[in-house]
């Protein structure tokens, strides 16, 4: 006999969410993993002791860690979620008839709490991490990600203009993000006449189309350049572009992740017109404190060429971060026919045929990139009646000068030892590129690290570390500890958490066996562990 179902509302029910919900639920194992009560004493000094009450505390975080869970950037399409869903309704304490707060409670919130709330919860996250055996310290892997700021590029306007800024020196101080002086904005008109020309003839067809208001007048430029414009909707986003992306306002997010279980161990944002190598001490700062919160010490250092930077291979050398960085394209370890005398600070030509000039320092300069160089040049005798003068400085040229950056040893040092050990070196490539790319396009596709639906700088910070926190959790969560069964996998295992300087110790002790007389013979070669 064929059934049919009719739905027919009852007046009264007796039901409770918690018969509803599996006990193995997502939301059920998340509430167990972690404590949340620590957020009434983290932003206990944001509440006075009259007034009606707010949103509890607990509940908006867990409201927003569900949100960055399920990827709904909107507040609104997320407290609607929350009110349809059973199993949120029972994380957040809501029963089925209670309604939800409004989606202005959560922006308000989210702007009264400081940037300090949001990274005790990153560091009561990475705490369970660590205690879980899912961070090891030895390499950090750090990269880069554009986020999609809450403004848009029709919104720029043009910065003021100051004809003398030497007569506006305090008017520059104050506010000085929206003003500009007239020789910036000349140098930056040259550099975009030069882009349309150069440009002119490229396939786009929408390239060469402005848009023009209903007087005829430009809407915005075609160039823009963060020297010039700005944008009154958030003053804090800046213009900036990646080859075969598209040119918008954003924010720069910096990630740290352990290459061990790939876990965030730092993350923050900066603004979108710096450059990675600027950002560099910024976030190895961050992961550093992290890491010694839980007594784990930072050893290496992985990251691409865009981090590589006089400045910054200066500071990790301080700091004594064992760091991987591909010097960038433009550095040149060794100059072609000539050498550098380190003891007396100078380059010596060594060219067969030549006068064998010397070439003196002749001081520091910042050249029109506003990188800081040191010139050396010879005298114009020993080099005129060179045979080599012409192909060596020029038809005109009666001298040879050479430029190269103040830290130059920095470059150096880093240039041998990724020529020293090669191998090693393009293994660290690899696992640079599988350990940290993976996890940010994770944050930008699934957690909500896409685009920013706040405004200003310090909203992006938090914005940055609730999506990494909130990976750190899913993360955590689905990580079961393997247990070895075979005698080979105890080794393993064992030999895995011997520490570093042992290992080496080990492999030294083997090299003095091995080199001894009786084993020459028999040409024995240890093996090289790259791990």
């Amino acid at each position: 006999m064929q059934g049919r179902k009719e739905f027919t509302p009852k007046m009264l029910y007796q039901v409770h969410l918690t018969d509803l919900i599996p006990a193995h639920n997502f939301y059920r194992l998340l509430d167990q993993s972690i404590d949340f009560r620590f957020f009434y004493k983290a932003t206990a000094k944001y509440y006075g002791d009259e007034g009606q009450e707010s949103i509890d505390p607990v509940v908006f975080f867990k409201i927003c860690l569900v949100g960055y869970l399920n990827n709904i950037n909107s507040d609104r399409k997320l407290i609607e979620y929350c009110s349809n869903c059973l199993d949120v309704r029972l994380f957040i304490r809501y029963d089925i008839d209670e309604a939800l707060p409004w989606h202005s409670t959560i922006s308000r919130t989210r702007q009264l709490y400081g940037e300090e709330v949001f990274l005790s919860l990153f560091k009561e996250v990475l705490k369970l991490c660590v205690s879980k055996g899912m961070i090891r310290g030895k390499r950090q892997a750090v990269d880069s990600v554009f986020i999609k700021a809450n403004a848009s590029m029709d919104s720029l306007v043009e910065k003021e203009v100051l004809e003398d800024a030497s007569a506006f020196v305090d008017e520059l101080e104050e506010n000085s993000e929206f003003k500009t002086t007239s020789t910036r904005k000349k140098l930056v008109e040259q550099h975009h006449q030069w882009k349309k020309e150069a440009y002119k003839s490229q396939p786009n067809p929408n390239f060469n189309i402005d848009k023009v208001d209903e007087h005829g007048n430009s809407i915005r430029p075609r160039f823009v350049s963060n020297h010039t414009h700005y944008s009154p909707t958030d003053p804090d986003a800046r213009v900036s572009v990646k080859p075969g992306k598209a040119r918008q306002l954003n924010y720069f997010g910096q990630i740290a992740v352990d290459d061990a279980h790939h876990v965030i161990t730092g993350a923050c944002s900066d603004f979108a017109d710096k450059r990675d190598s600027q950002c560099i001490e910024k976030i190895v700062e961050l992961t550093e404190e992290n890491l010694q919160e839980n007594g784990i010490e930072l050893e290496e250092l992985l990251a691409d060429g865009g981090y590589s930077s006089g400045e910054a291979l200066k500071y990790l050398n301080q700091k004594n971060i064992n760091a991987y960085i591909p010097n960038f394209g433009q550095y040149k370890p060794e100059r072609e026919g000539f050498i550098f005398n380190k003891e007396l600070h100078q380059y010596e030509c060594i060219k067969e045929g030549s006068n064998k000039a010397i070439l003196l320092f002749k001081g520091e300069k910042i050249d029109s990139k506003g990188y800081a160089k040191r010139t050396y040049r010879s005298s114009e005798s020993d080099c005129k009646n060179c045979p080599l003068r012409e192909q060596c400085c020029g038809k005109s040229t009666k001298y040879k000068k050479i430029d190269h950056s103040i830290h130059k040893e920095h470059y150096d040092r880093m240039h041998q030892k990724l020529k020293q050990n090669p191998y090693y070196a393009k293994k660290m490539v690899r696992v640079r590129s599988k350990t940290v790319e993976p996890v940010i396009g994770t944050l930008v596709n699934f957690t909500n690290m896409k685009r920013i639906n706040t405004r200003g700088i310090r909203q992006a910070n938090k914005h940055v570390l609730m999506a990494a926190l909130t990976y750190n959790l899913k993360k955590y969560l689905k990580f079961i500890t393997k247990r070895t069964k075979t005698k080979a996998g105890v080794v393993n295992e064992l030999q895995a958490k011997v520490p570093t300087f042992l290992k080496t110790a080990i492999y030294d002790l083997k090299n003095m066996f091995l080199s001894a007389s009786i084993f020459k013979d028999y040409n024995l070669k240890t093996k090289i562990n790259l791990a």
